[in-house]
């Protein structure tokens, strides 16, 4: 048999109440801490732990027995995390009035523009940046280069350009017989490996 619970049907059973947040305020609030990173582990404890430990130490398991144990275990928990995202919840308050129609189509061809092109052709600027790192020149391959699996060169030597993906999949059917550069996509921009 398959089925799925809704969350709020698991609060139900499990006897717990959520807050009800007036629309929107939650979103923001969530936001904000994940700026503030008021609910990290080194804040408030990491939960799959702690709940593992009070499970294994309480035979009475009640919403108000966690409440309970948890706070004593991490009185400041709450007042701490609080205080973060409040401070965050301010920066965005005084954000919101800088806010207008012209800056959010900024944003958005921004965003469909330019972060879409920096994210997706990622290539050339690969090759740039190791072409500037060796002290040589780079040049983006042809058609019928690329088609043989040449992404570029610098100066003379041939590059393909793979995410590091690439090398766990099984490429039988392809083999690039030049020098490699994997990349890895991270939050702050890419991680680059060359084969040389």
């Amino acid at each position: 048999m398959n089925y799925t619970i809704k969350n709020e049907d698991i609060a139900s059973y499990n006897d717990s109440t959520s807050y009800t947040f007036p629309k929107y305020t939650s979103q923001l609030i969530n936001w904000a801490n994940q700026n503030a990173q008021g609910t990290r582990p080194k804040v408030v404890g990491q939960m799959s732990e702690l709940f593992s430990e009070f499970l294994s130490s309480n035979e009475n398991v009640t919403i108000d027995n966690w409440r309970i144990w948890y706070t004593e275990k991490y009185p400041n928990a709450f007042n701490d995390a609080t205080d973060k995202i409040y401070s965050q919840v301010q920066n965005l308050k005084n954000a919101m009035p800088q806010i207008d129609r012209a800056m959010i189509m900024q944003w958005v061809e921004d965003l469909v523009i330019n972060k879409t092109f920096n994210g997706m052709y990622v290539q050339k600027a690969i090759l740039a940046s190791l072409a500037e790192k060796k002290g040589k020149t780079y040049r983006l391959s042809t058609p019928d280069e690329e088609s043989i699996g040449i992404d570029g060169y610098i100066d003379d030597v041939p590059y393909s350009v793979k995410p590091s993906t690439y090398k766990t999949m099984n490429r039988l059917s392809e083999t690039i017989d030049v020098k490699m550069i994997y990349y890895t996509k991270t939050k702050t921009g890419l991680k680059i490996e060359v084969d040389d």
